[in-house]
């Protein structure tokens, strides 16, 4: 019959198209979902890879963090260094320390120092030590050639090693106010702080920056001790150490502290620079 006809064309036609596979079967072998199984693996792998890439980014970025810092300590050693690895070193001279005396009354006086083999230049010549007749004025004769002096002038070795735990940070433009100022703290009357800065502004001036820092009494005492007879009622003695730098650093400020100025009264003021 008819109906048995197009029955059987119409399985015909289907055992082509699918392959005389169950149409299940066929339909199984083209669906594109996989294993539940294989999906979480690729899930898995999405996430490892995920983790990754944030741990990368991570370490990219501790990697700039601890660049910069060691870029900036770098910095700051070399400045330190720029100062540490000489200053601690004691050796130079004592550069142009000179002697002011102002007796209540004219009076002959007799200095002598301490270590005259690390004398390197005086004036007047020191031959075992100095005898003038000075005025209360501060004018001084010298009793061997007769000639006026405003002050003894000696240059000698420094043995004093810097104390770098302490001093100034100025700039060589500023030079000017801070010795002005600090001068008149250590003592010295404007005669003898305009004598100071005519003398080492030239030196702070050309660099950036100076480390300053003032020794103390018994450094100066330890470098060149004086014997004055007789003995005055007041001795300062001011010596600056000083070192240009090209950028500023991080350092304790020193304490400074006023003397009483009275009576019979010797100055002395100098400087070494630490090369």
């Amino acid at each position: 019959m008819n109906a048995n006809i197009v029955g059987a064309d119409s399985i015909s036609a289907r055992k082509k198209i699918i392959g005389n596979k169950p149409i299940a079967n066929a339909v199984g072998a083209d669906d594109p979902v996989r294993p539940q199984k294989e999906r979480q693996m690729e899930k898995g792998k999405k996430k490892i890879t995920l983790i990754l890439g944030i741990v990368a980014i991570i370490m990219i970025i501790v990697t700039v963090i601890i660049y910069v810092r060691i870029f900036t300590n770098k910095k700051e050693e070399k400045c330190n260094n720029a100062i540490n690895n000489e200053i601690i070193i004691p050796g130079g001279s004592v550069g142009k320390p000179i002697i002011y005396i102002y007796p209540t009354e004219q009076t002959k006086v007799s200095i002598k120092v301490g270590k005259p083999e690390n004398l390197l230049h005086t004036y007047p010549k020191y031959e075992n030590g100095w005898e003038v007749i000075a005025k209360p004025n501060g004018d001084l004769i010298d009793t061997k050639t007769g000639r006026n002096l405003y002050a003894l002038y000696w240059e000698g070795k420094n043995t004093v090693e810097p104390n770098m735990n302490e001093g100034f940070i100025v700039k060589g433009e500023d030079t000017i106010t801070f010795l002005e100022e600090k001068l008149k703290i250590l003592g010295l009357n404007e005669r003898e702080v305009n004598e100071f800065i005519i003398y080492w502004l030239p030196k702070l001036e050309s660099n950036k920056y100076n480390f300053i820092r003032f020794q103390t009494e018994e450094e100066i005492n330890n470098n060149m001790s004086l014997e004055i007879e007789p003995k005055p009622d007041t001795v300062i003695r001011v010596v600056m150490e000083f070192k240009g730098i090209e950028e500023p650093i991080q350092i304790q400020k020193q304490n400074l502290k006023t003397p009483k100025r009275t009576g019979y009264t010797v100055i002395e003021w100098g400087g070494t620079e630490i090369k």
